[in-house]
């Protein structure tokens, strides 16, 4: 049975999505891609050109972050946690992006170019303070994405134990601090 050609591409995306997740950047291959997906290696290569290629389409993301500029400055901070958690929880590229990016330049080159394009922006929106929103931006990053390897990567039971409110309850402060917001 022949597929199109977004087909493949999209067979050979999800493969490489959990061969990146499994076994970082590094390890995987496009062989192993290739074999996962059910296409020849040289299939993957027309398709994406280079293992850069591939993994850069794999890991785009958009963090579909909310807009918050309705949102009482009490419930911003909580907002966005629970935006971050839903996220962490329902897309696996966030997490393919942290495995990797810790091991990877390329990967954590990405993983800044998300964080700064993205949320910056919305720093700059909510604080109306352009010049120390790359600042804010940066420590709300540290903060969420600092939770997101202890609770997503590495596993930590007790931060695994956690419910998503009692995650929003523990740093909902720390990033509304960090934000500068008054209550």
């Amino acid at each position: 049975m022949r597929r199109s050609s977004s087909e493949t591409k999209a067979i050979v995306l999800a493969a490489a999505r959990e061969r990146f997740a499994a076994d970082g950047y590094e390890r995987a291959t496009i062989r192993a891609i290739a074999a996962d997906a059910g296409v020849d290696p040289g299939q993957v290569m027309r398709c994406f050109g280079s293992k850069d290629r591939l993994f850069a389409a794999a890991c785009a993301i958009d963090l579909n972050l909310p807009d918050l500029l309705g949102t009482p400055s009490g419930e911003v901070a909580t907002a966005l946690v629970r935006h971050f958690l839903e996220r962490w929880e329902s897309d696996e590229t966030l997490q393919i992006l942290l495995r990797t990016g810790v091991t990877n330049a390329a990967a954590a080159e990405r993983m800044r170019t998300v964080f700064v394009a993205q949320l910056v922006p919305v720093a700059a929106a909510l604080t109306g303070d352009p010049g120390g929103a790359p600042v804010r931006a940066g420590l709300v990053s540290a903060q969420i994405l600092g939770m997101a390897l202890c609770r997503y990567v590495l596993a930590i039971p007790p931060m695994v134990a956690l419910t998503r409110e009692e995650v929003v309850e523990a740093i909902g402060p720390a990033v509304h601090r960090y934000l500068g917001l008054e209550s």
